[in-house]
């Protein structure tokens, strides 16, 4: 998120698209009802009527897969009834930039946009680049009227998104886009915010990146970034997938959303040259440039004293990918299905039922030899081999199984959603032979160290030579007891040296005169004390930090992630003593994008900063922001010596509309799911996404895609339900929650029930291309048909809790759903796929 969860109640308008929390995020909700008391309205947009529908002010039903012709829309009515924020626009974003004159878009280029090859399915981003000064700087038309210019493109992109293109696209009734884009338009004005609240209804798509994109670049004109109730607010499905994700769980990141280096950068050097951005714009602080600071900090963290200048700080022995390297969940699970795997940990984690294309996923668990789960139950994946079809004489994968603890069993910091770090001690102890994560982990570490150590391997440095200073070791080396903290404190960082305050000088700037000998040295920190921010972290190999967006988390003043101050200063629900938020205990994220160029808060009533001219400092000097942790100490923009922009993470200082750094697009635009009930792409002659990966191998019976097939007509969609939790490893083996919800369902409309001859209860089949499932029908009136052009078109919607291994429940309805994946992040496409459904026995 952006922002937070409390923030929500400061929200004048609220968009739910891509979610339903009133049923995933129930005890959130209450944020979105006390917006509602207070007045904001509510848009909901489905293509179920869930609980969250029923809430809101208005519900548009769209059909999944179509949220970029919706939002699409929405941006070119902005733009044509001169809803945006243009102050905002103008100085906050990159609508000023010229691209080069050679730029052609999806509407000249039949749906694709300049620079593609067709035969390597990808884009050359060399195509989207801004017209520069001799000086390196970009080209810009502050009057946003240059045909070449990013506003003028975004027009001319959008204006081909008409209301009615829209409504034949999504099958929402050009009357109720109306409503919506009037409405949330409004909150494109100084006093006004909109938020928006999105989960795996606009990941798990194809275009799931460029869903979000989109929904950025309407935050961006309406002014609505850096806002209290503003902001673009990812809720996640887990409580700490948030901090997960920030701590290096994907493939391709570091912790602290760092490069995973790849094995044709060999030193840090070229690391640091390939991954760090340039810029010659003035005013833009270009917060990466400090990417060596991080790079090396976490380096010796993971190192510690064998991490050398002279040996580059370990940068060798780090695993690195091969070049162009997807380790993603679809090429993983190709790549096994082929053989190419011996051995795979499934932690926390049920991939038999949570994978897409459940058939494949289970085939190629057959082709290991050996596989270690760890969870709190049996469940598909750890019993895969004696699953429905299989017969276990002929599955060779030796399965190990290793107890976990539950969450209420161990402690540690959950980071949720809101950026919010949140230290948690354990209620009880562990069941039976269970052991946290952390101490399965530890235990692992030991024992294959002393196997590499007795018996060699390939590098066994990147393994040997980690620090692992967890607790107190023995005269063996080993550690009986793990110490949680000292993990935590870890990932915040240490000085590793002393380390003097040297003033930081600007290009030309002259030292001050040299401090007389017997004067004591300005320490930033003394050898064996915890860092006090990433500001302090250093490229020299002085310091360490296991998460530089971590660093302050845990420091010399305490573990902050164990606060719980309940002081609100300002009124909107920031409670900055109330545990920590990365970071720096930033509560909004570009805060000072809320402010006009003088620090002046757009919004007086609601303020998230505001610049004090007449604030005293240490130093002796005047001026500071007061309010929230601003993302910078520097002065407001309107001072050209010292002031700059509050995009801070972006190169070039301002928010970006058109986004040259993705893999389908500078600007997003709809293309159909890889199943479609469809046959060609009202928007363009491109029908699916052209740089997504194809899996359509002849000799793989799984990878089928049927799309605009009269087998199967229907679209559908997965969701989730509040009874059950993720597939129901968890809450199928309570027998409340399964007595609440006892088996896979599928809804399905009143219309539809009467074509297929189906009554509420019966039981039928769901089919895909590539696999089956039985459910309960329940028909209801919460799904309707789309009326696509002259097309009436069906959806149906299935939840994803269930699985064989629990008797009588049904199986998973992964089993139909594609492998297909966004280009950017190769994310599934779990939430739009085709089936056919009939009535068992009919």
């Amino acid at each position: 998120m952006t922002n937070h969860w409390i923030d929500i109640r400061n929200a004048d308008v609220i968009l739910i698209m891509g979610a339903n929390p009133a049923e995933n995020h129930p005890v959130a909700f209450r944020w979105i009802m006390k917006a509602r008391d207070a007045g904001a309205k509510i848009i909901c947009a489905d293509p179920r009527f869930t609980r969250s529908a029923a809430k809101a002010d208005i519900y548009a039903p769209l059909r999944s897969g179509t949220d970029i012709a919706f939002l699409g829309g929405m941006i070119n009515y902005i733009l044509e009834n001169k809803l945006y924020f243009e102050e905002y626009v103008r100085n906050y974003t990159n609508a000023a930039f010229l691209v080069n004159e050679d730029f052609k878009m999806p509407g000249e280029l039949g749906g694709l946009f300049s620079g593609y090859d067709p035969q390597k399915r990808k884009y050359d981003p060399k195509a989207w680049s801004f017209q520069k000064n001799p000086d390196e700087s970009i080209k810009k038309d502050p009057t946003l009227q240059d045909s070449n210019c990013v506003f003028q493109l975004l027009k001319k992109h959008y204006g081909r998104y008409t209301l009615d293109t829209v409504s034949k696209t999504t099958g929402t009734p050009k009357e109720t886009l109306l409503e919506v884009y009037k409405l949330y338009g409004s909150t494109g004005k100084p006093d006004k915010a909109g938020t928006e609240l999105y989960a795996l209804g606009w990941t798990q798509h194809t275009v799931g990146t460029q869903n979000i994109r989109t929904m950025a670049i309407i935050q961006l004109l309406l002014g609505n970034v850096g806002m209290a109730g503003g902001g673009v607010n990812a809720m996640r499905g887990e409580s700490n997938v948030q901090g997960a994700t920030d701590h290096g769980l994907l493939f391709h990141s570091l912790p602290g959303y760092m490069a995973v280096p790849s094995a044709d950068l060999k030193d840090t050097a070229a690391y640091i040259e390939k991954f760090t951005p340039k810029t010659a714009e003035p005013q833009s602080q270009n917060w990466w440039s400090n990417r060596n600071k991080y790079l090396v900090s976490y380096l010796k963290a993971i190192y510690g004293a064998k991490a050398t200048k002279e040996n580059d700080f370990g940068y060798g022995w780090h695993p690195k990918l091969d070049p162009g390297m997807d380790g993603s969940w679809l090429p993983i699970i190709d790549n096994m299905l082929k053989g190419k795997f011996k051995g795979m940990f499934a932690w926390g984690q049920n991939p038999a039922c949570s994978g897409p294309n459940t058939n494949k996923v289970r085939n190629a668990m057959t082709k290991l030899d050996w596989m270690v789960t760890v969870n709190l139950f049996d469940n598909e994946t750890a019993s895969f081999w004696k699953g429905p079809g299989v017969d276990p004489a002929k599955v060779k994968t030796e399965v190990f199984f290793l107890p976990a603890a539950a969450s209420f069993e161990k402690e540690g910091s959950i980071t949720n959603s809101g950026r919010w770090a949140q230290w948690r001690t354990a209620a009880v102890k562990p069941l039976g032979q269970s052991m946290p994560d952390t101490e399965i982990i530890h235990e692992l570490y030991q024992k294959i160290k002393a196997l590499y150590l007795k018996e060699g391997g390939v590098l066994p440095e990147q393994l040997v030579n980690l620090t692992w200073n967890y607790g107190f070791k023995r005269a063996d080396g080993t550690i009986k007891n793990f110490d949680v903290h000292a993990v935590a404190k870890e990932i915040n960082g240490y000085f590793i040296d002393d380390v003097e305050d040297k003033p930081k000088l600007k290009p030309g700037e002259k030292p001050p005169p040299a401090a007389p000998p017997w004067a004591p040295k300005k320490m930033l920190g003394k050898k064996g004390e915890l860092v006090g921010g990433f500001a302090q972290l250093q490229a020299d190999g002085s310091t360490s930090c296991g998460c530089w967006i971590y660093s302050q988390s845990y420091n010399e003043k305490g573990n902050m992630m164990a606060r719980r101050g309940k002081k609100d200063p300002t009124g909107l629900g920031m409670f900055p003593e109330w545990t920590w938020c990365w970071p720096v205990n930033r509560r909004i994220i570009y805060n000072r994008a809320g402010c006009d160029l003088t620090g002046k808060p757009y919004n007086m009533k609601k303020a998230v900063i505001y610049w004090n001219p007449l604030a005293p400092l240490p130093d002796g000097k005047f001026g500071a922001w007061v309010g929230d942790v601003p993302d910078g100490p520097w002065p407001p923009m309107s001072d050209e010596k010292e002031g700059k922009k509050p995009f801070i993470m972006q190169p070039n200082g301002v928010a970006s509309l058109f986004g040259p750094g993705l893999k389908d697009g500078p600007f997003p635009e709809h293309y159909e799911p890889v199943e479609s009930p469809l046959a060609a792409n009202f928007f363009s002659k491109q029908m699916n996404s052209p740089a997504i990966k194809l899996y359509n191998d002849p000799n793989v019976k799984e990878d089928i895609i049927a799309s605009n097939d009269p087998k199967f007509p229907i679209v559908a969609t997965t969701f989730r339900v509040s009874e059950h939790w993720q597939t129901g490893v968890l809450s199928r083996n309570m027998p409340w929650l399964l007595e609440l919800q006892p088996r896979l369902f599928c809804e399905l409309s009143p219309q539809l029930a009467k074509e297929k001859g189906i009554s509420n209860g019966d039981m039928i089949e769901v089919a895909s291309a590539r696999g089956k499932v039985e459910a309960v029908a329940v028909v209801t009136p919460r799904m309707r048909p789309f009326q696509l052009g002259d097309k009436t078109v069906h959806q149906v919607g299935l939840p994803l809790s269930f699985g064989w291994h629990t008797p009588n429940v049904g199986d998973t309805a992964n089993l139909l759903t594609a492998s297909a994946g966004d280009a950017n992040t190769m994310i599934p496409e779990f939430k739009a796929f085709m089936v056919g459904i009939a009535r068992k026995g009919g």
